[in-house]
């Protein structure tokens, strides 16, 4: 087979020889989660599995299944390949993530943190409520001072400007719904500015010195 283009690089594939017969899948992935832009960089530009006692059975089982469905080519089997593939993606970065070297630093290690991933895990699932220093603290069962120093050394970010990352990436995604408004995203994610008139009316009046 000759070269072909993918991403910039050219691979050849070479057929015909006297090994033991293989079965090549390949597939494109396309990340919708906000999240997927801090898990892809994180991970290696190669990523090789091999068998072995900590290796997921299930990724075998799903490889088998798609291969019969590949040989059989029945109604709604490009419908069934698609699902197979998302859940042997979902089971290689998951085994991918349990095997990682890097346990210190960084965002894997944050989730992995007692303290820090029920933290992330709230930002993450409900990123439209008010998370404050003194919240994200409580949740991680630290000090305020503890949980910001512990926060920006393991991901490098501090706490407010990784909330406000979140949230301008899951509006991004949003954005990509006609049905939903500006504001309302905006609302849904707790990013709405506050009303002139919540302000103190102490704050409208000019200063002395500014006559």
């Amino acid at each position: 087979m000759g070269p072909r283009q993918i991403s910039g690089t050219s691979y050849s594939l070479n057929t015909g020889g006297g090994g033991a017969r293989s079965l090549i899948f390949c597939c494109t992935v396309d990340f919708e989660e906000p999240l997927a832009d801090r898990l892809i960089g994180t991970m290696p530009a190669k990523l090789l599995l091999r068998e072995g006692p900590n290796r997921t059975r299930s990724l075998g089982m799903l490889l088998e299944v798609m291969a019969a469905e590949m040989a059989e080519e029945s109604v709604g089997s490009a419908t069934i390949m698609a699902r197979l593939a998302d859940a042997a993606i979902s089971i290689i970065v998951r085994d991918w993530a349990r095997d990682s070297d890097d346990h210190r630093r960084g965002w894997l290690a944050a989730l992995r943190d007692r303290g820090l991933g029920p933290a992330l895990l709230g930002i993450h699932t409900r990123p439209g409520e008010n998370w404050s220093l003194a919240r994200l603290a409580r949740t991680a069962a630290m000090s305020r001072s503890t949980f910001a120093e512990r926060f920006s050394h393991v991901l490098g970010v501090s706490p407010a400007r990784y909330v406000l990352e979140f949230r301008m990436r899951e509006a991004k995604r949003l954005l990509l719904d006609p049905s939903l408004t500006i504001p309302a995203i905006a609302a849904r994610l707790g990013m709405l500015p506050k009303p002139l008139s919540a302000v103190p009316q102490a704050d409208h009046r000019k200063p002395s010195w500014a006559t």
